[in-house]
């Protein structure tokens, strides 16, 4: 399992992402252009003292990232996906894709790969924010997946 911030703008979502994956032990890959600095202090903020506990690979592109990593299968998360997150049969080795805070993933990237999930929302928002829905999402993985440690 990973995590994939895709463009990523807004460093404190990235920290608390980063937070996240120190906490479950599950790598983050940060595809470039990043909306900031890696050394920005709210991006460190929002991180604290865990940034060396994750397992962080920045890339230049989303290329790059298949290029290198060649992740089995990616798990496109977007509002405009039709599938519920919770009916998704996620797999342990599941790259798990986030767009950015402003517009979310291309539809091009989301035609591509057509392993979509979205996050049922039922109130008067458009979306969640970005660090809440990578947890929502990751944690359901996990579960799926039995790779939560008790």
């Amino acid at each position: 399992m990973r995590i994939v911030l895709f463009e990523p703008e807004i460093p404190p979502n990235t920290g608390n992402i980063a937070r996240l994956c120190a906490a479950t032990k599950t790598p983050l890959h940060l595809i470039e252009p990043l909306g900031f600095k890696v050394d920005d202090k709210h991006l460190r903020r929002a991180g604290l003292d865990y940034w060396p506990h994750v397992d962080v690979t920045i890339h230049p592109n989303f290329d790059d990232f298949l290029e290198r990593i060649k992740p089995p299968r990616l798990v496109l998360a977007s509002t405009k996906a039709t599938m519920p997150h919770h009916r998704f049969e996620f797999h342990p080795d599941d790259a798990i894709v986030m767009g950015p805070e402003t517009r979310g993933l291309p539809s091009e990237m989301m035609e591509k790969y057509p392993a979509g999930v979205r996050i049922p929302i039922w109130g008067e928002v458009r979306s969640l924010n970005l660090s809440t829905a990578t947890g929502i999402l990751l944690f359901e993985a996990l579960r799926q997946t039995d790779l939560i440690v008790e």
